[in-house]
């Protein structure tokens, strides 16, 4: 029988506002078509519209450009050159190699000239396209391997070595070396880049941004207009989607509205047109890789040497952040005693790479899954029993196999047992058998099947960046509003912040309500990339809440007794001293009593350490981990494939929000899916982006969604000290999509009855798929099986 009040308090233990599926913070305003994004901001009186003129020529000089049609333009008020900025013409987020608008110098087709102001959208567009610049054409460069060949780089070559890998490699029983091209990836945001600067009074000016990175917006915009940042308030309350497309691009935007609306003295918008957008940003890197490996008879890798190059565009960019955690994700899963791993950031003629969800990440993760795929075939061997030999050691397994190449020790792994429970719920041996046993009686359509893992490390690469800030209002009738420095994009961390501040002090998610990012609430702040939205948002607001929650504690049991510690905040109630009071009333109480009932709060992730000359350290706070299998089906004539079945396991830790968690696993996966299959970009003998449109650039549908899609989440709690003991979900689960690239090799490979190694490249579409067919049908001597 239970004492007076134990039924109370098993209730309150009961409840939370965390680890629940909530919905977004947003879902019914996006159903009903009411969430405001920035260019969805009632327009002032007076505004004007903005377009970019820009560069028709890959690499040239500008010998003059003829404005006078564009000014003659209906309703053109101004055109702006660089020589009209009146700040630094840069934009560069680490080296400043980045012009807002090009000065004397184009680097590659679609870089910003020039810009037009006009009384509209479409009369800036068209007079945009009326001016005539004189080019002297110059050599260009376009391809990572003409970089490496012309030692054109952005940043200086990285190299990260352990042990002797030359060494190892002439010891080793076996030996493999291939080359690999993977392309890159347009972020393609449903809502495209945009920018509404207003003037404000004093030289003041205010910026809604469609930003990842509000500070660095107002960084950019202060120098640009030869301004202290204190001028500068940047806004977003939502984008349409980032991807990594709005962490630092979203700056020349920015900065040219604001110059423009500096010139004029009047609000002044710039969206850009979709053609114009993927033209001028630029997208996921691809990287050229050539392999060397090391394995014995039981494919057990010994050395691995690689050599991954990168098509960083005309400028650094985050190219060179990009290029350090690709170095970083070379291992993924697998313990590589010695290793010899080059980064090359090559200078090319074309839009400026920068990030994307995975951040260099899932393109250095798959080289090492390519090098295994091929000792697997060499061996004919499962691939997942390859997999299986070189996962790292079991955490605490005293076998010494838990270092990463760099250094840090795999302290958390759970990969034996993730990867155990997937291959047990998706059947996976016996539906490997039964597509052996299809495609030998099918002489044109060929199944495979892949099991992938995934182990991807959650920080900023760049120590610094690893902190937070939040603020949190109480107000007297005990509604609650937060502000912190994270940027919401659809992928929920709005959401969880509230629930988080909710569960701190005890009250129901629907009496916390979330502000705009901005600025003037929350300064210095990191951009919402790196899956770190979530961590470092969350945890400041949990600090901010805390501060609030202890005073009312404090409060509380002066007046009613008691000890502060035993105060409970639950349910929308405060349990005292034996008494109940309602969370409003007690907020209304200390208020009288001048409580102070708002707080800011901050967070620093602890124990993170980077050394960049010798790409050593721990610049992680710990790895999520996951892993897929996946079915297709492809035809050996046309090339054409289909996505019968994908099984899906994650470790979010403790999920914050499982529902929300879920569909950040689906989407990633079927991103992930896009860029190793359909989303190719291609450039023409000039530089020009062919693939600039969604006529010509194919991002997955939701026919490209298989039938059978089964997502689950792993039941783990995070051993590191994560908000909650959950784990990051934005960017890991792009990297499971590696199983649909792997199983469409593995149908190839059955047209040579599973002897040869495809040369399957990515994007795998469907010219790549059938060229690949081709090449393993001449090696079997050209038979059909």
């Amino acid at each position: 029988m239970n004492k007076p009040g134990e039924a109370v308090f098993d209730t309150i233990a009961a409840w939370s506002e965390v680890g629940r599926p909530h919905q977004h913070e947003s879902a019914r305003l996006h159903v009903l078509g009411e969430a405001a994004y920035t260019d969805d901001i009632p327009e002032l009186q007076g505004t004007l519209h903005a377009a970019f003129g820009l560069s028709q020529q890959a690499h040239a000089r500008i010998l003059g450009i003829d404005v006078d049609a564009v000014k003659k333009a209906h309703g053109v008020v101004a055109v702006l050159t660089a020589a009209d900025i009146p700040g630094v013409n840069d934009c560069g987020p680490i080296v400043h190699d980045d012009p807002i608008l090009a000065d004397g110098l184009v680097q590659y087709v679609g870089q910003p000239v020039f810009l037009v102001i006009a009384d509209s959208y479409d009369n800036a567009r068209r007079a945009a396209r009326l001016a005539r610049i004189e080019y002297d054409p110059l050599p260009a460069i376009l391809t990572p391997k003409a970089a490496r060949d012309a030692r054109s780089f952005v940043v200086p070559p990285m190299r990260l070595q352990r042990g002797d890998a030359q060494r190892a490699l002439a010891q080793a029983p076996k030996r493999l070396q291939g080359v690999l091209d993977v392309g890159g990836q347009e972020q393609f945001y449903l809502e495209g880049q945009v920018a509404y600067a207003i003037p404000k009074e004093d030289r003041g000016m205010l910026v809604y941004s469609s930003t990842q990175h509000p500070s660095e917006m107002q960084h950019v915009v202060a120098h640009a207009l030869g301004l202290h940042s204190h001028h500068v308030m940047v806004e977003c309350r939502r984008m349409g989607g980032g991807f990594g497309g709005k962490e630092s691009q979203s700056a020349v935007w920015a900065a040219a509205a604001a110059i423009a609306a500096a010139h004029l003295n009047r609000p002044v918008k710039l969206r850009a047109d979709r053609d114009d957008d993927m033209m001028a940003t630029g997208k996921r890197h691809c990287f050229y890789y050539e392999y060397e490996a090391g394995y014995d008879d039981d494919g057990r890798i010994h050395a691995v040497r690689l050599e991954m190059v990168t098509r960083a565009g005309y400028s650094a960019d985050l190219s060179g952040p990009v290029a350090t955690r690709a170095v970083c994700h070379v291992d993924n899963a697998y313990y590589l005693s010695d290793v010899d791993i080059s980064a090359l950031s090559g200078k090319t003629n074309t839009q400026s790479n920068t990030a994307f969800r995975g951040f260099g990440g899932p393109q250095g993760a798959i080289a090492i899954e390519y090098i295994i795929d091929d000792i697997a075939r060499h061996l004919g061997r499962d691939p997942l029993d390859i997999r299986k030999v070189n996962f790292y050691g079991r955490s605490n397994g005293g076998d010494g196999r838990d270092l990463t190449p760099y250094g840090q020790r795999v302290a958390d792994n759970v990969l034996h047992e993730l990867v155990a429970e997937l291959e047990d719920n998706g059947d996976y041996r016996r539906r490997r058998a039964a597509v052996r046993d299809f495609n030998a009686s099918s002489p044109v359509l060929k199944k495979g099947i892949a099991i992938t893992p995934v182990k991807f490390g959650i920080a900023f690469n760049v120590t610094h960046l690893n902190q937070a800030g939040a603020l949190v209002h109480v107000y007297v009738d005990g509604s609650v509003l937060v502000s912190h420095g994270g940027t919401e994009m659809g992928q929920g961390v709005h959401t969880k912040v509230m629930q988080v501040v909710a569960h701190e002090l005890g009250i129901s998610l629907d009496r916390v309500r979330m502000a705009p990012t901005d600025t003037g609430k929350v300064a210095n702040t990191s951009a919402t990339a790196a899956s770190t939205g979530a961590d470092l948002n969350g945890k400041a607001a949990q600090d901010a809440a805390r501060r609030i929650r202890l005073r009312l504690a404090a409060f509380a049991s002066e007046r009613y007794g008691g000890s502060a510690e035993d105060v409970v905040f639950a349910d929308n109630k405060v349990h005292v001293n034996g008494n109940e009071y309602a969370f409003s009333v007690l907020v209304g109480m200390a208020y009288l009593s001048r409580v102070q009932l708002w707080s800011d709060g901050f967070y620093a992730t602890p124990d993170l350490h980077w050394n960049a000359a010798t790409m050593t350290g721990s610049p992680f706070s710990y790895f999520a981990y996951g892993a897929a299998i996946s079915e297709v089906l492809i035809d050996t004539l046309t090339g054409e494939w289909t996505l019968l079945r994908a099984d899906v396991l994650y470790d979010a830790g403790r999920s914050l929000n499982p529902a929300i968690d879920i569909g950040q696993v689906e989407g990633g996966f079927i991103q992930g899916m896009g860029w190793l299959t359909t989303e190719q970009l291609w450039w023409n003998d000039a530089g020009k982006l062919m693939t600039h449109a969604p006529s010509t650039y194919k991002i997955p549908a939701v026919s490209d969604c298989p039938a059978d899609f089964r997502v689950r989440l792993f039941e783990n709690r995070n051993s590191a000290d994560s908000i909650h003991r959950s784990k990051a979900v934005g960017e890991p689960p792009l990297l499971l999509a590696f199983s649909v690239f792997f199983a469409i090799r593995d149908a190839v490979s059955a047209v040579g009855e599973y002897r040869f190694n495809p040369p399957l490249n990515a994007p795998a579409t469907g010219e790549q798929i059938l060229h690949a067919v081709e090449q393993v049908r001449a090696m079997h001597g050209g038979r059909r099986t």
